[in-house]
Protein backbone atom coordinates (compact mmCIF):
# COMPACT_ATOMS: atom_id res chain seq x y z
CA UNK A 1 0.00 0.00 0.00
CA UNK A 2 1.35 3.31 -0.97
CA UNK A 3 2.37 5.73 2.16
CA UNK A 4 0.63 8.35 2.83
CA UNK A 5 2.07 12.12 1.18
CA UNK A 6 3.41 14.11 3.87
CA UNK A 7 3.11 17.95 3.27
CA UNK A 8 6.78 19.90 4.18
CA UNK A 9 4.61 23.39 4.64
CA UNK A 10 0.89 24.19 4.95
CA UNK A 11 0.14 27.87 4.27
CA UNK A 12 -3.02 30.26 2.60
CA UNK A 13 -4.00 33.36 1.58
CA UNK A 14 -7.85 34.13 1.61
CA UNK A 15 -8.41 33.24 -1.72
CA UNK A 16 -6.17 29.53 -1.88
CA UNK A 17 -4.64 26.73 0.14
CA UNK A 18 -0.80 25.95 -0.64
CA UNK A 19 0.82 22.63 0.29
CA UNK A 20 4.66 22.04 -0.32
CA UNK A 21 5.06 18.33 -0.54
CA UNK A 22 8.28 16.97 1.21
CA UNK A 23 10.41 15.37 -2.00
CA UNK A 24 9.52 18.59 -3.35
CA UNK A 25 6.53 19.78 -5.44
CA UNK A 26 3.26 22.38 -4.52
CA UNK A 27 -0.22 21.95 -5.30
CA UNK A 28 -2.78 25.42 -5.07
CA UNK A 29 -5.91 24.87 -3.95
CA UNK A 30 -8.84 27.52 -4.67
CA UNK A 31 -10.93 28.34 -1.59
CA UNK A 32 -14.08 28.24 -3.73
CA UNK A 33 -13.35 24.49 -4.68
CA UNK A 34 -12.07 23.52 -1.33
CA UNK A 35 -15.59 24.78 -0.03
CA UNK A 36 -17.58 23.19 -2.52
CA UNK A 37 -15.99 19.55 -1.97
CA UNK A 38 -16.61 19.94 2.13
CA UNK A 39 -17.42 16.36 3.41
CA UNK A 40 -19.77 17.05 5.49
CA UNK A 41 -21.90 18.53 2.45
CA UNK A 42 -21.76 15.09 0.58
CA UNK A 43 -24.29 12.31 2.00
CA UNK A 44 -21.53 9.80 3.47
CA UNK A 45 -23.21 6.62 1.58
CA UNK A 46 -23.85 7.63 -2.37
CA UNK A 47 -21.00 10.53 -1.92
CA UNK A 48 -23.54 12.77 -4.55
CA UNK A 49 -23.87 16.45 -2.80
CA UNK A 50 -26.13 17.96 -0.86
CA UNK A 51 -25.67 21.41 -1.79
CA UNK A 52 -25.80 23.04 -5.35
CA UNK A 53 -23.41 25.93 -6.38
CA UNK A 54 -25.99 28.75 -5.66
CA UNK A 55 -26.06 27.37 -1.92
CA UNK A 56 -22.20 28.53 -1.28
CA UNK A 57 -20.49 31.60 -0.63
CA UNK A 58 -19.92 33.48 -4.23
CA UNK A 59 -16.48 34.14 -2.98
CA UNK A 60 -16.00 32.12 0.13
CA UNK A 61 -12.39 33.55 1.80
CA UNK A 62 -9.76 31.08 4.29
CA UNK A 63 -8.92 32.27 7.69
CA UNK A 64 -6.97 29.57 8.58
CA UNK A 65 -5.15 26.51 7.69
CA UNK A 66 -3.29 23.62 9.74
CA UNK A 67 -2.02 20.47 9.28
CA UNK A 68 -2.09 17.46 11.66
CA UNK A 69 -3.52 13.70 11.52
CA UNK A 70 -3.13 13.19 7.78
CA UNK A 71 -5.71 15.95 7.21
CA UNK A 72 -5.65 19.82 6.65
CA UNK A 73 -8.07 21.77 8.70
CA UNK A 74 -9.54 24.35 6.77
CA UNK A 75 -11.96 27.65 8.71
CA UNK A 76 -13.66 30.50 6.27
CA UNK A 77 -14.03 33.34 7.22
CA UNK A 78 -17.60 34.37 8.72
CA UNK A 79 -18.28 30.63 9.11
CA UNK A 80 -18.37 28.41 12.38
CA UNK A 81 -17.86 24.75 10.99
CA UNK A 82 -14.26 24.07 9.93
CA UNK A 83 -13.60 21.88 7.11
CA UNK A 84 -11.19 18.83 6.90
CA UNK A 85 -9.79 17.67 4.10
CA UNK A 86 -7.53 14.45 4.00
CA UNK A 87 -4.10 14.59 2.53
CA UNK A 88 -4.09 11.65 0.41
CA UNK A 89 -7.12 12.80 -1.57
CA UNK A 90 -5.96 16.78 -2.32
CA UNK A 91 -2.70 14.82 -3.46
CA UNK A 92 -4.87 12.65 -5.80
CA UNK A 93 -6.77 16.10 -6.99
CA UNK A 94 -4.07 17.57 -7.59
CA UNK A 95 -2.62 14.50 -9.65
CA UNK A 96 -5.68 14.71 -11.91
CA UNK A 97 -7.84 12.63 -9.71
CA UNK A 98 -6.92 9.53 -11.75
CA UNK A 99 -3.89 8.00 -9.41
CA UNK A 100 -5.91 5.09 -8.08
CA UNK A 101 -7.73 4.68 -11.93
CA UNK A 102 -4.71 3.88 -14.16
CA UNK A 103 -7.27 2.39 -16.78
CA UNK A 104 -7.65 5.39 -17.83
CA UNK A 105 -4.05 6.15 -18.62
CA UNK A 106 -4.04 5.35 -22.02
CA UNK A 107 -0.64 3.42 -23.26
CA UNK A 108 -0.03 4.24 -26.92
CA UNK A 109 1.54 1.78 -29.08
CA UNK A 110 1.78 3.17 -32.53
CA UNK A 111 4.43 0.84 -34.22
CA UNK A 112 1.95 -2.30 -33.91
CA UNK A 113 4.47 -4.67 -36.36
CA UNK A 114 6.97 -4.49 -33.46
CA UNK A 115 4.66 -5.94 -31.63
CA UNK A 116 3.32 -9.75 -30.63
CA UNK A 117 -0.32 -10.05 -29.79
CA UNK A 118 0.66 -12.72 -27.33
CA UNK A 119 3.76 -11.19 -25.77
CA UNK A 120 2.71 -7.44 -25.50
CA UNK A 121 -1.28 -7.92 -24.42
CA UNK A 122 -3.24 -8.94 -21.81
CA UNK A 123 -4.15 -12.73 -21.95
CA UNK A 124 -5.94 -14.83 -19.56
CA UNK A 125 -7.80 -17.71 -19.24
CA UNK A 126 -11.74 -17.72 -18.94
CA UNK A 127 -11.92 -19.66 -15.96
CA UNK A 128 -9.39 -17.65 -14.73
CA UNK A 129 -10.82 -14.57 -15.35
CA UNK A 130 -14.08 -16.06 -13.35
CA UNK A 131 -12.17 -17.38 -10.93
CA UNK A 132 -9.30 -14.93 -9.77
CA UNK A 133 -10.88 -11.80 -9.56
CA UNK A 134 -7.24 -9.77 -8.85
CA UNK A 135 -5.89 -11.50 -12.20
CA UNK A 136 -9.39 -10.27 -13.72
CA UNK A 137 -8.42 -6.58 -12.13
CA UNK A 138 -4.94 -6.71 -13.82
CA UNK A 139 -6.35 -8.01 -17.13
CA UNK A 140 -8.99 -5.46 -17.23
CA UNK A 141 -6.54 -2.43 -16.05
CA UNK A 142 -4.18 -3.25 -19.26
CA UNK A 143 -7.28 -3.83 -21.59
CA UNK A 144 -8.13 -0.15 -20.52
CA UNK A 145 -4.65 0.93 -21.16
CA UNK A 146 -4.11 -0.56 -24.24
CA UNK A 147 -7.58 -0.28 -25.48
CA UNK A 148 -6.87 -3.97 -26.49
CA UNK A 149 -6.79 -7.63 -24.41
CA UNK A 150 -7.59 -11.65 -25.19
CA UNK A 151 -9.05 -13.98 -23.47
CA UNK A 152 -8.57 -18.16 -24.29
CA UNK A 153 -9.92 -21.30 -23.88
CA UNK A 154 -13.67 -20.05 -23.78
CA UNK A 155 -16.04 -22.46 -25.25
CA UNK A 156 -16.22 -22.26 -29.07
CA UNK A 157 -19.68 -22.31 -28.58
CA UNK A 158 -22.88 -19.82 -29.45
CA UNK A 159 -23.64 -17.14 -27.06
CA UNK A 160 -20.50 -17.83 -25.12
CA UNK A 161 -19.64 -14.66 -25.72
CA UNK A 162 -22.33 -13.09 -23.63
CA UNK A 163 -21.17 -15.18 -20.49
CA UNK A 164 -17.07 -13.72 -21.15
CA UNK A 165 -18.60 -10.29 -21.84
CA UNK A 166 -20.33 -10.69 -18.52
CA UNK A 167 -17.18 -10.77 -16.69
CA UNK A 168 -15.89 -7.21 -18.58
CA UNK A 169 -19.19 -5.36 -18.58
CA UNK A 170 -22.67 -4.82 -20.12
CA UNK A 171 -23.55 -5.61 -23.63
CA UNK A 172 -25.56 -2.88 -25.26
CA UNK A 173 -28.28 -4.37 -27.45
CA UNK A 174 -28.28 -3.12 -31.11
CA UNK A 175 -30.75 -3.88 -34.55
CA UNK A 176 -28.36 -7.00 -34.76
CA UNK A 177 -29.71 -8.48 -31.13
CA UNK A 178 -27.21 -8.68 -28.17
CA UNK A 179 -24.87 -10.74 -30.55
CA UNK A 180 -23.92 -10.42 -34.35
CA UNK A 181 -22.36 -13.08 -36.61
CA UNK A 182 -19.51 -12.54 -38.29
CA UNK A 183 -19.30 -15.28 -41.44
CA UNK A 184 -19.88 -15.18 -44.66
CA UNK A 185 -23.37 -15.32 -46.36
CA UNK A 186 -25.38 -14.91 -49.40
CA UNK A 187 -25.30 -11.29 -50.88
CA UNK A 188 -24.01 -9.86 -47.28
CA UNK A 189 -25.96 -6.27 -46.29
CA UNK A 190 -22.49 -5.62 -44.46
CA UNK A 191 -19.64 -6.23 -46.47
CA UNK A 192 -18.49 -7.80 -43.06
CA UNK A 193 -20.12 -11.01 -43.64
CA UNK A 194 -18.02 -11.60 -46.63
CA UNK A 195 -14.74 -13.03 -47.71
CA UNK A 196 -13.43 -9.69 -48.47
CA UNK A 197 -10.52 -8.48 -46.66
CA UNK A 198 -11.40 -5.23 -44.51
CA UNK A 199 -9.25 -2.83 -44.10
CA UNK A 200 -8.80 -0.64 -40.41
CA UNK A 201 -12.00 1.03 -39.09
CA UNK A 202 -13.85 1.06 -36.18
CA UNK A 203 -17.08 -0.14 -35.86
CA UNK A 204 -20.49 2.02 -36.33
CA UNK A 205 -19.73 5.53 -36.18
CA UNK A 206 -23.19 5.84 -37.78
CA UNK A 207 -25.17 5.24 -34.28
CA UNK A 208 -25.91 7.48 -31.02
CA UNK A 209 -23.72 6.58 -28.63
CA UNK A 210 -21.14 4.85 -31.08
CA UNK A 211 -20.25 1.24 -29.22
CA UNK A 212 -18.04 1.93 -26.94
CA UNK A 213 -15.77 -1.90 -26.42
CA UNK A 214 -16.20 -4.44 -28.82
CA UNK A 215 -15.80 -8.92 -28.06
CA UNK A 216 -15.28 -11.12 -30.92
CA UNK A 217 -15.42 -14.31 -29.97
CA UNK A 218 -13.82 -17.13 -32.64
CA UNK A 219 -15.84 -20.31 -32.99
CA UNK A 220 -14.35 -21.36 -36.08
CA UNK A 221 -11.05 -20.01 -37.52
CA UNK A 222 -9.41 -20.05 -40.88
CA UNK A 223 -6.33 -21.54 -41.47
CA UNK A 224 -5.32 -19.91 -44.28
CA UNK A 225 -6.67 -15.94 -44.31
CA UNK A 226 -9.06 -13.92 -41.79
CA UNK A 227 -5.79 -13.00 -39.97
CA UNK A 228 -6.84 -10.28 -37.33
CA UNK A 229 -5.51 -6.64 -37.77
CA UNK A 230 -5.16 -3.79 -34.67
CA UNK A 231 -3.94 -0.33 -34.71
CA UNK A 232 -4.23 2.70 -31.87
CA UNK A 233 -5.72 4.84 -33.39
CA UNK A 234 -4.86 7.38 -30.16
CA UNK A 235 -1.05 6.51 -31.39
CA UNK A 236 -1.99 7.16 -35.05
CA UNK A 237 -3.58 10.19 -34.33
CA UNK A 238 -0.75 11.82 -31.78
CA UNK A 239 1.65 11.26 -35.28
CA UNK A 240 -1.04 13.07 -37.53
CA UNK A 241 -0.58 15.56 -35.36
CA UNK A 242 3.02 16.00 -35.51
CA UNK A 243 3.60 15.61 -38.96
CA UNK A 244 0.65 16.79 -40.53
CA UNK A 245 -0.91 19.51 -38.25
CA UNK A 246 -3.01 20.85 -40.65
CA UNK A 247 -4.93 17.94 -41.75
CA UNK A 248 -5.02 17.04 -37.96
CA UNK A 249 -6.63 20.34 -37.74
CA UNK A 250 -9.29 19.76 -40.12
CA UNK A 251 -9.95 15.90 -39.41
CA UNK A 252 -11.15 17.15 -35.31
CA UNK A 253 -12.81 20.40 -37.11
CA UNK A 254 -14.90 18.79 -39.70
CA UNK A 255 -18.09 17.26 -38.63
CA UNK A 256 -18.47 14.20 -41.24
CA UNK A 257 -21.65 12.17 -41.97
CA UNK A 258 -21.59 8.24 -41.25
CA UNK A 259 -24.82 6.02 -42.66
CA UNK A 260 -25.84 2.91 -43.02
CA UNK A 261 -28.89 1.30 -44.07
CA UNK A 262 -30.26 -2.04 -44.01
CA UNK A 263 -33.63 -4.42 -44.15
CA UNK A 264 -33.97 -3.22 -40.32
CA UNK A 265 -31.59 -0.14 -39.85
CA UNK A 266 -31.68 3.47 -41.11
CA UNK A 267 -28.61 5.11 -38.79
CA UNK A 268 -26.93 8.34 -39.04
CA UNK A 269 -24.64 10.50 -37.32
CA UNK A 270 -22.27 13.25 -38.24
CA UNK A 271 -18.96 13.25 -35.92
CA UNK A 272 -15.45 14.14 -36.64
CA UNK A 273 -13.02 11.89 -37.56
CA UNK A 274 -10.72 12.40 -34.53
CA UNK A 275 -12.49 13.90 -31.99
CA UNK A 276 -10.75 16.15 -28.56
CA UNK A 277 -11.43 16.45 -25.08
CA UNK A 278 -11.63 20.53 -23.74
CA UNK A 279 -8.14 20.24 -22.87
CA UNK A 280 -6.99 19.56 -27.12
CA UNK A 281 -6.53 15.20 -26.38
CA UNK A 282 -7.58 12.88 -28.57
CA UNK A 283 -10.50 11.06 -26.88
CA UNK A 284 -12.08 8.85 -29.77
CA UNK A 285 -11.24 7.81 -33.57
CA UNK A 286 -14.23 7.53 -35.62
CA UNK A 287 -13.25 5.52 -38.97
CA UNK A 288 -15.11 3.45 -41.37
CA UNK A 289 -14.65 4.23 -45.05
CA UNK A 290 -17.53 2.05 -45.74
CA UNK A 291 -20.22 4.44 -44.15
CA UNK A 292 -18.83 7.59 -44.49
CA UNK A 293 -20.27 10.30 -46.96
CA UNK A 294 -18.44 13.50 -47.09
CA UNK A 295 -20.49 16.63 -47.38
CA UNK A 296 -20.20 18.62 -50.18
CA UNK A 297 -19.61 21.42 -48.53
CA UNK A 298 -16.84 20.45 -46.96
CA UNK A 299 -15.39 18.11 -49.58
CA UNK A 300 -12.84 20.74 -51.07
CA UNK A 301 -10.71 20.92 -47.88
CA UNK A 302 -11.45 17.72 -46.46
CA UNK A 303 -10.33 15.03 -48.82
CA UNK A 304 -6.54 15.73 -48.58
CA UNK A 305 -6.37 15.19 -44.99
CA UNK A 306 -9.22 12.55 -44.78
CA UNK A 307 -6.47 11.00 -47.40
CA UNK A 308 -3.84 11.82 -45.55
CA UNK A 309 -5.00 9.56 -42.19
CA UNK A 310 -6.34 6.83 -44.44
CA UNK A 311 -2.54 6.63 -45.65
CA UNK A 312 -1.95 6.35 -42.06
CA UNK A 313 -3.89 3.20 -41.80
CA UNK A 314 -2.27 1.28 -44.59
CA UNK A 315 1.15 1.25 -43.49
CA UNK A 316 2.40 -1.50 -42.58
CA UNK A 317 4.36 -0.77 -39.37
CA UNK A 318 1.44 0.78 -37.70
CA UNK A 319 -0.54 -2.87 -37.96
CA UNK A 320 -0.38 -5.87 -35.32
CA UNK A 321 -1.38 -8.66 -37.16
CA UNK A 322 -2.21 -12.10 -35.26
CA UNK A 323 -4.28 -15.09 -35.88
CA UNK A 324 -7.12 -16.06 -33.21
CA UNK A 325 -7.67 -19.84 -32.47
CA UNK A 326 -10.95 -21.42 -32.10
CA UNK A 327 -11.98 -20.27 -28.50
CA UNK A 328 -9.87 -16.99 -28.31
CA UNK A 329 -11.48 -13.58 -27.46
CA UNK A 330 -10.60 -10.49 -28.59
CA UNK A 331 -12.22 -7.18 -26.70
CA UNK A 332 -10.76 -3.86 -27.93
CA UNK A 333 -11.90 -0.34 -27.42
CA UNK A 334 -13.63 0.92 -30.32
CA UNK A 335 -13.28 4.29 -30.06
CA UNK A 336 -9.95 4.13 -29.81
CA UNK A 337 -8.78 0.78 -31.30
CA UNK A 338 -8.98 0.21 -35.34
CA UNK A 339 -9.50 -3.35 -36.24
CA UNK A 340 -9.54 -5.23 -39.89
CA UNK A 341 -9.17 -8.71 -41.18
CA UNK A 342 -7.10 -10.14 -44.40
CA UNK A 343 -9.01 -12.35 -46.72
CA UNK A 344 -10.29 -15.90 -47.10
CA UNK A 345 -12.30 -18.59 -48.36
CA UNK A 346 -14.85 -19.87 -47.19
CA UNK A 347 -15.71 -22.26 -49.57
CA UNK A 348 -12.48 -23.81 -48.60
CA UNK A 349 -12.33 -22.97 -44.83
CA UNK A 350 -15.24 -21.60 -43.27
CA UNK A 351 -14.70 -18.75 -41.07
CA UNK A 352 -17.24 -17.77 -37.64
CA UNK A 353 -16.60 -14.95 -35.12
CA UNK A 354 -19.43 -14.06 -32.96
CA UNK A 355 -19.41 -10.66 -31.78
CA UNK A 356 -21.10 -8.25 -28.98
CA UNK A 357 -20.63 -4.47 -28.11
CA UNK A 358 -20.02 -2.90 -24.26
CA UNK A 359 -20.93 -0.18 -22.99
CA UNK A 360 -18.09 2.10 -22.65
CA UNK A 361 -18.73 3.29 -19.07
CA UNK A 362 -20.19 -0.18 -18.01
CA UNK A 363 -16.40 -1.65 -18.53
CA UNK A 364 -14.36 1.23 -16.55
CA UNK A 365 -17.44 0.88 -14.10
CA UNK A 366 -16.10 -3.27 -13.35
CA UNK A 367 -12.68 -2.07 -13.15
CA UNK A 368 -13.56 0.37 -10.73
CA UNK A 369 -15.60 -1.43 -9.15
CA UNK A 370 -13.48 -4.76 -8.88
CA UNK A 371 -10.90 -2.83 -7.41
CA UNK A 372 -12.64 -1.19 -4.89
CA UNK A 373 -14.15 -4.84 -3.14
CA UNK A 374 -10.59 -6.19 -3.97
CA UNK A 375 -9.15 -3.01 -1.80
CA UNK A 376 -11.83 -3.70 1.36
CA UNK A 377 -11.05 -7.42 1.21
CA UNK A 378 -7.36 -7.00 1.52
Amino acid sequence: MASAPVPSRVSSTPEALLIEWQGGGVSEFASLWLRDNVPEDRDPKSGQRLIDIADLPAAPRIRSARAGNGSVVIEWEGEARPAAFELGWLAAQAAGGTTERPELRPRPWLEGARLDARRDFAWLPLAAAHDEPPLRLEWLTRLGRDGLAFLEAVPPVPAAVLGAAALIGRVAETNYGLTFHVRTVPQPENLAYSDLGLGLHTDNPYREPVPGFQALHALVTSPDGGDSLFADGFALAAHLRESAPEAFRILTGTAVPFHYRSSDAELYAERPLIQLSCEGEVTAVHYNNRSIRVAARTAPGFYAAYRRFAALLREPRFQLRTRLGDGDLVVFDNQRVLHGRTAFTSAQYPRHLEGCYLTRDSVFSETGLLRRMLAASA
